[in-house]
């Protein structure tokens, strides 16, 4: 008599896991440059706060689904999405539109040769088809986009302009409605800034600066009142 082993249950699919991007080139780095090389990703962390459910991340893939067209999708410079779960995104090494049950909203490119084109045309139309709500777009010497700061807010009938203003001779700014800040461009720097302030976000500089300044402050403190003990 043959005995029949019973066969053993597939075990748990591995989750999906979008792939790694490509190796950049070059020409493409000046999103780290004008975004990373400055802090400006830590500082919008900081700012906006609530890790826990925001998702502020760059050069990872973002797609509708996991049936994705591999050659539709895109990883923007800059992402920012509330109410979401940073968790997923980390396990999917990307946005999943359906995953997250919501867009992103706010994606921010930065100009280079190789890209200009396309952020301009097939990423704003891919990031509209997916309903992100702001799209930015920065140039820091408008060399390859023709101008230097750019957005472009979600309505019913698709992208509609953001309005961007000089508030100083080559100083632009426009308004995130979504991330509540002022981007302001101009000397070739893209800033952040508190609207009700006109203050940049905190960086790690400004905060150093203020320690060392409160510490010096409590030195001095601390040594007048030694002079006083000792009726100096």
């Amino acid at each position: 008599m043959t005995t029949v082993r019973p066969t053993k249950p597939p075990g748990p699919a591995a989750p999906f896991r979008l792939p790694d991007i490509p190796e950049k080139h070059p020409d493409d780095m000046t999103s780290v440059d004008n975004l990373h090389q400055h802090g400006a990703m830590a500082n919008i962390i900081q700012y906006l706060g609530n890790p826990e459910n925001t998702i502020v991340s760059a050069e990872h893939y973002i797609v509708p689904g996991p049936s994705y067209v591999a050659g539709e999708s895109r990883y923007p410079d800059l992402l920012v999405a509330f109410d979401s779960d940073p968790t997923a995104y980390r396990d999917s090494n990307g946005y999943i539109v359906s995953q997250q049950g919501k867009p992103p909203d706010f994606i921010l490119e930065v100009a280079s040769r190789r890209s200009a084109a396309e952020d301009l045309g097939a990423k704003k139309d891919y990031y509209e088809r997916l309903g992100v709500v702001e799209y930015w777009l920065f140039d820091v010497e408008a060399e390859f986009y023709g101008f230097t700061l750019a957005g472009y807010r979600l309505t019913q009938g698709g992208y509609e302009p953001i309005e961007v203003s000089e508030i100083g001779p080559s100083v632009l700014q426009g308004y995130s409605a979504m991330l509540n800040l002022n981007l302001r461009a101009g000397d070739g720097y893209l800033g952040w800034h508190d609207p009700a302030t006109g203050d940049h976000i905190p960086t790690l500089q400004t905060q150093t600066t203020r320690a060392e300044t409160a510490e010096a402050r409590v030195r001095e403190l601390e040594d007048q009142i030694l002079r006083l003990r000792e009726g100096r």
